[in-house]
């Protein structure tokens, strides 16, 4: 079977000319416009600034519409006091469902236990699969060995979207699939997995990372990839880490943005909390994450999207 009627296949029961790669940054919030407490304005990446018309989300400037791109807030509190956290922040992004209200409190980093039946039940994975074939969603990071063995262990501390993509059916890629440009290491650009055991694993650039998933994109109606060293960062007010990680996405982006097909795919770029932008302290933070889209955006309906828990269902009436 060609590539082409393979790809037609896959959307059976879905929207046709129609892709989503959603980006998952970890602990990216909407701060002030001050270069010595957010470093988004401290190293201003260049294709995001480009892309959103000369500027940058902060505080006092939320919203901005530019010619290519859209950039909304999102609240992550939930209408639950105290700081937002991965687990149910992640859970509620990837579900549509209010994980912090049903269990009463921000929880994290890991998934809730009582939460795990919830994710299982109504992950946007599963939604998607219930409308088309399993093939129609990726997961597209690659996992190490290492990772691999974790599974078969007596250990199950998981993050919302791998628990998500494992109760579903959604295949784990490895080493192979990174070696064949078909996966995108969790932290780019593959440094590390030398240091793991992978000794032959190739490196990439953020920009080539940023191709191989307009690539992946390509083959799927739905592509997931998560980025977690954001969070990292501003947990370890490490301004350095805090700006390569900012430069790598930025660039991550550049590449993403130069080969999709901005007539079929949709990116969806967004966080489930803020810390990054606040530097200067080691929690997460209370304010809005920025929701910024670009591609493909016609039909994706805005109006309503105010908190994590909206971003799910627009994206199954999009796709659906």
């Amino acid at each position: 079977m060609s590539e082409r009627a393979q790809r037609r296949g896959e959307r059976t029961n879905l929207k046709r000319n129609r892709d989503i790669l959603f980006i998952f940054l970890d602990g990216v919030g909407i701060g002030v416009k001050d270069p010595s407490r957010n470093p988004f304005f401290d190293v201003r990446p260049p294709f995001l600034t480009d892309l959103l018309g000369g500027t940058l989300p902060s505080l006092r400037n939320r919203t901005i519409q530019s010619r290519d791109a859209l950039c909304i807030p999102l609240d992550p509190n939930l209408g639950i006091p105290g700081l937002p956290q991965s687990g149910t922040g992640q859970a509620t992004l990837y579900t549509g469902i209010n994980t912090a209200q049903l269990i009463g409190r921000h929880f994290g980093p890991y998934l809730y236990s009582t939460l795990k039946p919830v994710v299982a039940a109504h992950n946007i994975f599963a939604r998607l699969q219930n409308k088309g074939r399993p093939s129609t969603v990726a997961l597209a990071n690659a996992f190490p060995q290492r990772f691999f063995d974790y599974l078969q262990g007596p250990q199950r501390r998981m993050v919302a979207g791998m628990y998500a993509a494992i109760v579903s059916g959604v295949r784990f890629r490895d080493i192979s699939d990174l070696r064949s440009g078909l996966a995108l290491s969790t932290d780019i650009t593959a440094a590390r997995w030398s240091e793991i055991g992978h000794h032959d694993a190739p490196l990439s650039t953020p920009y080539e990372g940023g191709r191989t998933l307009a690539r992946i994109a390509g083959m799927h109606a739905f592509t997931l990839y998560e980025y977690f060293l954001t969070d990292k960062a501003g947990h370890a007010r490490d301004r350095t880490m805090a700006r390569n990680v900012l430069s790598h996405v930025d660039d991550l982006l550049r590449g993403i943005h130069d080969h999709i097909d901005h007539n079929r795919t949709l990116v969806i770029v967004t966080s489930d909390h803020g810390n990054i932008e606040e530097i200067n302290i080691k929690p997460h933070t209370r304010h809005p994450v920025p929701l910024i889209l670009f591609g493909n955006r016609r039909g994706f309906e805005t109006q309503g999207l105010l908190s994590l828990s909206h971003l799910a269902p627009a994206i199954c009436n999009f796709l659906t």
